[in-house]
């Protein structure tokens, strides 16, 4: 593996620690965020299936961004992930800064098109 693959699994790996650290305090020191704990859980499944190698993770106030850029923050043009936690649904959307493809409202972080829009944004090539 070269240096710079090296440095990018790195750069993922600490947006993880980063996003699950963010999330756990929000989760302890706010009871009005409980809502979000099947998201750490999400994270935690996703960590554990190798994810982290393919992804950075990032939060808009408590929303999370899942993409494929190597750095902190996204250009308008670049594609993400959004998942925000409801009550008892969760709305999961690829987008951009600009356009949304594709909406979902699901019950489950493991519904079917959650792991599809996954799929889809790991073919997007790592900038």
């Amino acid at each position: 593996m070269d240096n710079r693959t090296k440095d990018i699994i790195r750069r993922f790996a600490d947006s993880w620690i980063e996003t699950e650290l963010f999330y756990n305090d929000l989760i302890t020191n706010h009871k009005e965020f409980e809502r979000l704990k099947p998201i750490i859980q999400f994270i935690e499944f996703l960590k554990q299936n190798g994810e982290d190698k393919f992804f950075r993770l990032g939060t808009s106030i408590h929303i999370l961004v899942i993409s494929r850029y190597v750095n902190y923050g996204l250009r308008k043009d670049q594609k993400c992930i959004k998942i925000e936690a409801f009550d008892n649904k969760f709305e999961i959307k690829l987008c951009d800064g600009n356009n949304t493809y594709r909406q979902y409202l699901v019950d489950s972080l493991h519904d079917n098109s959650v792991k599809k829009l996954l799929e889809t944004l790991k073919e997007t090539l790592i900038d």
